[in-house]
């Protein structure tokens, strides 16, 4: 019971007179998977602007991996983590398994930035963080596509929300990206 009562304590959904208190549901209050099968809690990213994609490896927009691993290297010493979830919900479009997906990313986009296990992004499977992301950051409406784009501030709150045709290093995206992140 300690070891819980702590656990809330340091999370923040209790305070230090032990009374619950509301927690304001962000990015932060989910977790996910990794590629490689680890539960990865997002408020490990806190304090970190994200931008978070749903990916596919046969796709008209995958060379987008190598404007996503562009960013990143740009951005990462400010605080840029980008947060790529594969998903195969366009016409099979992702097909691969994990381990598949991390070797075509790796090898072929050279990708050091952080891949999560295969999700669904939308129907009756959708994924709980993209369910938040479609219908409660702010940035409502359904994923269209591969390569959607949510860019979240280090308060772990949706700033803007990017289609599948924006590429990442676009001026729309870095200079979102600009206003959220530290200045060097």
């Amino acid at each position: 019971m300690k070891k819980m009562f702590l656990a809330m304590l340091l999370t923040g959904l209790i305070s230090s007179t032990g009374k619950a208190e509301a927690q304001e549901k962000n990015v932060y209050t989910f977790s996910a998977k990794t590629i490689t099968g680890e539960q990865k809690s997002l408020a490990d990213y806190r304090g970190k602007a994200l931008l978070i994609v749903n990916t596919a490896s046969k796709c008209g927009f995958t060379p987008q991996y190598k404007s996503l691993e562009a960013l990143y290297r740009k951005y990462k010493d400010r605080g840029l983590e980008v947060l790529a979830f594969p998903a195969n919900n366009f016409m099979g479009q992702e097909p691969g398994t994990n381990e598949e997906i991390k070797n075509f990313c790796s090898l072929k986009y050279k990708t050091t930035f952080p891949l999560f296990s295969k999700i669904s992004v939308k129907g009756k499977d959708m994924d709980p963080l993209y369910k938040y992301l479609t219908s409660e950051s702010g940035f409502n409406g359904d994923i269209g596509w591969n390569f959607n784009k949510f860019l979240v501030n280090p308060d772990g709150n949706v700033v803007a929300r990017f289609g599948s045709t924006e590429d990442p290093l676009s001026s729309k995206i870095t200079n979102q990206l600009e206003k959220i992140l530290p200045q060097k």
